[in-house]
């Protein structure tokens, strides 16, 4: 049961290992992960919780190899359609005694493939009306047909298998899901093509998997049978497939029902009816193939483990692309506040409007020692409307946060499109654009910082005597004040503008003093700069996410970790069954 867990644990990693970065081997990886998921389905899962179920006999090879000929043979009458016209197999048929049928009427192996029952159209064949017609249907692909044939000895189930070569790629792909279902192979292959590519590279495939393989070598002219025989042997030797069983058919003309005679296939059918009759045998050929298939999904695993954790480097360089430029927008915000530049233009003219005329300003030149009358005469006056001076730094404290957050954006964008990993992620999409209603949530944002700041001078001014100071500048004006001390410094100011937006800094200060004190203004002017801080830094967030959201199906470090101890744990269980 551990082993079962581990396995089924195993599978849903591999079922859930999205790999969405184009990258460098990406697509061999994918690859991996889908061939593994259905070797597990097909054949690992169902093998380890059945090791006792019939041996599973795949007939596989080229187009025209003669793979139903030789199943007919081997069952001694028409049971699977040779002929002409290609591709011949259109369904897998699956022959067995009656007595497995309760082992492959389910779906303990192959369970993505449907099961249809066989049944017989005439007295010498058992195809049934599906199958009856000669053009290829691959809707015809997702399903096996059952034939229970008494010829099929107890304990070995038979399935003619597609061309793997088939000109249909449905075709090529149920026939290599087949062979790799399979716990021993029969491969068939001729006299004239037996050193072709492409068997071969399945061949290969079947010397990973440590498979039992019996090959066939078909339609072998008189006289040559020997020297055909010792290459294809050497062959197989140079693959290190020089433990598979081989079988030469001489060239043999086939009778009335397309039949070869019986002694053509007759040491094949000793041979497969000896593996039958001995569950000792048996279950020797299922583990030795288990530990094979366990061992190739264990490399599989390694790959992509290795797959995941270039994915996740590929993830966090672009997620690092994103922060940096964000990180720079929320330092560009910080920058123009507190370096004076919202000092100029609008918002410095409204703020003399506010606090007195351009006199007042002009008196800060002859000495800043007046500055006590003149506030002693501002509290005695009746100051101007501060709702213009609300609104200009709402504007120019708006343009700000807009600006930063659109040069993140396009510049996010524009090094994730120069990026391979990035390129596919961003696709048609312009996400160099703010996102639809952020100049609304700017707005709102920088209206909810001055209700911030009313509420941090309602708090602090909350005895009667500093109340009483504020009458006549009200919370609100009290409130600009402090706004015009956060974006006191001259920094980025030169000339005139200096001088001005420095007295206008000191007025505020002085302001502030003479109602809080100065202990308390160091106080507030902080507890202001953070939270305009903390109000830019959520703006900037929500941008940010529309490019880190296309990273949240990346692989973490931590899976790329799993994966590698799953592949540890297949590796031991591949050991045990070796044994």
């Amino acid at each position: 049961m551990e082993a079962i867990n581990l396995l089924t644990g195993v599978r849903t990693n591999l079922a859930d290992s999205i790999l969405p970065l184009e990258i460098a081997g990406v697509a061999q990886a994918r690859e991996n992960a889908r061939s593994a998921v259905e070797q597990l389905d097909d054949y690992i899962l169902p093998r380890y919780r059945s090791l006792d179920a019939p041996l599973l006999a795949v007939v596989g090879g080229s187009t025209g190899a003669g793979k139903s000929t030789l199943v007919n043979a081997l069952v001694g009458h028409p049971v699977t359609r040779a002929g002409a016209i290609r591709p011949t197999t259109r369904q897998p048929i699956l022959l067995h005694h009656e007595l497995d049928r309760a082992w492959l009427e389910n779906d303990r192996i192959l369970p993505g493939l449907r099961r249809i029952t066989g049944t017989a159209v005439s007295r010498d064949q058992h195809i049934p009306a599906a199958r009856v017609g000669a053009t290829p249907d691959a809707a015809l692909t997702d399903s096996i047909i059952l034939l229970q044939d008494d010829a099929v000895p107890r304990g070995l189930a038979i399935l003619d298998a597609p061309d793997v070569d088939s000109i249909s790629d449905e075709n090529r792909r149920l026939a290599g899901q087949l062979l790799s279902a399979a716990d021993l192979w029969i491969f068939v292959t001729t006299a004239n093509r037996y050193a072709d590519a492409v068997p071969w590279k399945l061949l290969s495939e079947a010397a990973g998997r440590n498979i039992t393989l019996a090959v066939v070598l078909d339609r072998v002219p008189a006289g040559l049978e020997d020297e055909i025989a010792t290459d294809l042997r050497g062959m197989l030797l140079r693959e290190g497939l020089g433990g598979a069983e081989l079988f030469v058919v001489p060239e043999f003309d086939l009778d009335e029902m397309d039949m070869l005679p019986a002694k053509a296939v007759d040491p094949l059918k000793d041979w497969l009816g000896e593996l039958a009759a001995n569950a000792e045998s048996r279950a020797s050929i299922a583990r030795q193939t288990l530990a094979g298939v366990l061992g190739q999904l264990a490399d599989r695993s390694d790959v992509i483990a290795v797959a995941m954790g270039e994915q996740e480097t590929s993830g966090s360089r672009l997620a690092q692309y994103a922060d940096e430029a964000f990180e720079q927008a929320h330092e560009g915000i910080l920058s123009s506040v507190q370096d004076g530049t919202l000092l100029r233009g609008e918002v410095l003219a409204r703020w003399q409007d506010f606090v007195g005329t351009g006199e007042f300003f002009r008196s800060l030149e002859s000495g800043i020692g007046r500055l006590r009358d003149r506030i002693g005469a501002f509290f005695a006056g009746k100051p101007k409307p501060v709702d213009h001076v609300e609104e200009a730094i709402e504007s120019g404290l708006h343009a700000v946060v807009v600006d930063q957050a659109a040069k993140a954006s396009e510049t996010t964008e524009e090094r994730w499109r120069a990026d391979p990993a990035g390129k596919a992620l961003v696709g048609t999409a312009n996400l160099g654009s703010l996102s639809p209603g952020f100049s609304d949530q700017v707005a709102e944002q920088v209206r909810a910082w001055q209700g911030d700041l009313m509420e941090i001078i309602r708090t602090e001014g909350a005895s009667k005597r500093m109340t009483a100071r504020m009458v006549s500048f009200g919370v609100n004006g009290v409130a600009v004040a402090l706004m015009v001390v956060v974006f006191a410094s001259t920094a980025g100011l030169t000339g005139l503008e200096v001088g001005i937006a420095g007295g206008s800094a000191v007025v505020g200060q002085k302001l502030l003093e003479a109602i809080f004190g100065e202990d308390a203004v160091r106080r507030l002017t902080k507890q202001a700069k953070d939270s305009l801080a903390d109000r830019c830094t959520a703006l900037l967030e929500t941008e940010k996410q529309r490019f880190i959201s296309r990273l949240e199906t990346i692989p973490t470090a931590q899976d790329a970790k799993v994966m590698k101890q799953n592949s540890a744990a297949i590796r031991r269980l591949a050991r045990e069954q070796g044994a």
